[in-house]
């Protein structure tokens, strides 16, 4: 009950993380990864011990090397991200990588991407993202369909869209500020997580809504008159411990990917935290909220 007759607090809470995450868009926009732009990705290990960042950076920019993106990768490895090499580039890539050769480079992984494949991936990555939405709306309305009274089920299935509106802004907003301090790049990679962010989500506000639909069917059984906004929550406070559990047990996992994975997943396992506990506070301060706001809105 304490998040429904405060909701004008989380309201308020809501309106400042999504505040954050726009103004991050806004400042440090988004970096695109090969994967949609087209490029290279270098990774590189060093068996002598790996150099410092700076003294590659001017090896890459006297090799005429511009726009790229240098990251630190396990003990001993660089991913370098840059555009699409020239022949003469390609050819000296691992003398160029080995700082005048004082310091061996081996190159251990090459892919290219043209633009044509970048920009057909990011145009199936948007469609896969609005399908899924899409989809999300159209089966809470028909799974909700007998729940008409005092909300639409309609409703319910526009109040998941704007949690998850919000699950998706919360990560990208987030990533746009790490792509500024760290050169984390948007991939295929980021598109699975805020996917999965989604699925998870969307699972945990159909757990609540369920909730409230039993609880509204159990007070019209029994002929009990009960406001809405008490019956909204009533079956957060009973879903609460087991959202919380779920999500803890889910970042518990994540972490260890985060902290103890390869680096190729790291970037993935962080958006994946961010992302979840997002999903989990929209869920529990913003979805049901949102719902007794409607029906007062309504009964008005």
């Amino acid at each position: 009950m304490f998040i429904v007759k405060n909701r004008n607090i989380f309201f308020g809470i809501t309106a400042a993380i999504i505040a954050a995450a726009v103004f991050s868009i806004s400042l440090f926009g988004l970096h695109l990864g090969i994967d949609f732009t087209g490029g290279t990705l270098v990774q590189m290990t060093y068996e002598g011990g790996r150099p410092a960042p700076q003294a590659l950076e001017a090896s890459l920019d006297s090799a005429g090397f511009s726009g790229y993106s240098l990251r630190a990768a396990g003990e001993s490895d660089y991913i370098l991200r840059t555009a699409n090499l020239t022949e003469a580039q390609r050819d000296n890539l691992p003398s160029i990588l080995s700082i005048g050769g004082t310091n061996p480079a081996t190159v251990s992984h090459l892919t290219e991407v043209g633009p044509t494949i970048g920009t057909e991936l990011r145009n199936k990555s948007l469609i896969a993202l609005v399908l899924v939405l899409v989809c999300i709306l159209l089966f809470i309305a028909f799974a909700f369909r007998k729940v008409s009274k005092p909300v639409s089920s309609w409703v319910y299935g526009f109040i998941a869209l704007v949690a998850l509106l919000h699950d998706m802004l919360v990560p990208v907003g987030f990533y746009a500020a790490l792509g500024y301090f760290t050169g984390a790049q948007i991939d295929s990679l980021f598109v699975t997580a805020v996917l999965t962010v989604l699925g998870f989500s969307i699972h945990d506000t159909i757990v609540v809504f369920d909730r409230v639909r039993e609880n509204l069917r159990i007070n019209q059984d029994k002929g009990r008159k009960e406001d809405f906004a008490e019956t909204a929550g009533r079956s957060v406070s009973q879903t609460l411990t087991r959202s919380i559990n779920t999500s803890l047990t889910t970042l518990f996992a994540l972490l260890a990917l985060y902290l103890l994975g390869p680096a190729a997943t790291q970037d993935f396992a962080l958006t994946l935290l961010v992302g979840i506990i997002a999903g989990t506070y929209s869920s529990i301060a913003l979805a049901t909220p949102l719902l007794v706001v409607v029906e007062h809105w309504k009964r008005k």
